[in-house]
């Protein structure tokens, strides 16, 4: 079941809902449900990893590369 009709809707206007929506949900950015406990998991061992020095981060582009090598 879908609330909007997304076939009969424009890129724009699919846009437009999605900044509506957006717009919306950031009011309630303190709600608890907001962000699944699996983001906080996620975020809470990448913060652990970058404090112990133990983070690898990768140039964007580079990263860009490797993943359209990947999917494409």
């Amino acid at each position: 079941m879908s609330i909007l009709n997304l076939n009969n809707m424009t890129t724009s206007q699919k846009f437009m809902a999605m900044e509506e929506l957006w717009e919306d949900m950031s009011k309630n950015v303190n709600d608890k449900s907001f962000t699944p406990q699996w983001h906080k998991t996620v975020l809470n061992e990448r913060e652990k990893q970058f404090a112990n020095g133990e983070a690898i981060f990768e140039n964007f582009d580079d990263a860009k590369q490797d993943l359209l090598k990947k999917f494409l």
